[in-house]
């Protein structure tokens, strides 16, 4: 049986929301909430950081971290790094966002599901979208996939482009996918792709998973119908308090 565990990369410093980590969110801070939804769904997790406050706040509510260097480019870095310092045994690695407290079982199950085909190397998730506005917004990539699920392409342009139709048709005549930022690699991949350079898509895009498709690597792409909700503002955190109270009533 395959080992899964989760690292939550967790940086204090944010352009627009600084510390948001440590925000509260229903009387806790929001880090926990990610963390105690990723031991519910796999039984063994870490918060990964680089700021003495977000590892005391874990440590104090009895979770488990672990510091990490302060100049990585990206989170995939940072867990790689923990994983390190971890020594860990799993065969899987899922990376949830430190500022995702609404992540879902469903979708941690998902994920751990596309390492039964043997070449998944590493997996992500999409949504369908639910309005053509909605793919057109450039900060919501997109994603093709092939008939086994793994990916062709991620972008932030609306790819593919429907000939013969009106834009506004578009949704109805091909299911556009969007991408969201959770995903899992197999221990060894990991390692691998931490050590590639940045590559001409992914700078053209800003789209880090470009680099590792870009290289040749296979990312399989599960389909979840439960949103994600983010927390990347100040504004965001009023919504997701509204959106605890109502899941909570």
């Amino acid at each position: 049986m395959m080992k899964f565990i989760a690292i939550i990369p967790a940086r204090y410093a944010s352009t627009r929301f600084p510390g948001k980590p440590l925000a509260m969110l229903g009387g806790r801070p929001v880090i926990q909430h990610v963390y105690e939804k990723a031991v519910k769904a796999l039984g063994e997790a870490y918060v990964a950081t680089d700021d003495e406050r977000i590892y005391q706040t874990v440590t104090a509510f009895g979770g488990r971290a672990v510091m990490t260097r302060t100049d990585h480019k990206s989170g995939t870095d940072r867990i790689e790094e923990a994983c390190e310092k971890i020594g860990t045994d799993a065969d899987v690695i899922i990376n949830i966002q430190g500022d995702e407290p609404f992540v879902a079982t469903s979708q941690i199950e998902t994920l751990k599901s596309l390492f039964d085909h043997p070449q998944t190397q590493i997996g992500t998730l999409g949504k369908r979208f639910e309005s053509i506005e909605a793919v057109m917004n450039p900060n919501s990539p997109k994603i093709v996939a092939d008939r086994e699920g793994f990916a062709l392409y991620f972008s932030r342009s609306v790819i593919p482009y429907v000939r013969g139709k009106e834009q506004q048709e578009w949704l109805c005549h091909f299911p556009y996918l969007k991408h969201l930022g959770i995903y899992a690699y197999r221990r060894d991949i990991l390692r691998e792709v931490t050590l590639l350079p940045q590559s001409p898509l992914e700078l053209a895009e800003s789209l880090e998973q470009l680099r590792w498709l870009e290289n040749g690597y296979r990312i399989r792409v599960g389909i979840t119908e439960v949103e994600t909700v983010g927390i990347d503002t100040p504004e965001d955190l009023q919504r997701a308090e509204a959106f605890l109270k109502t899941i909570q009533q």
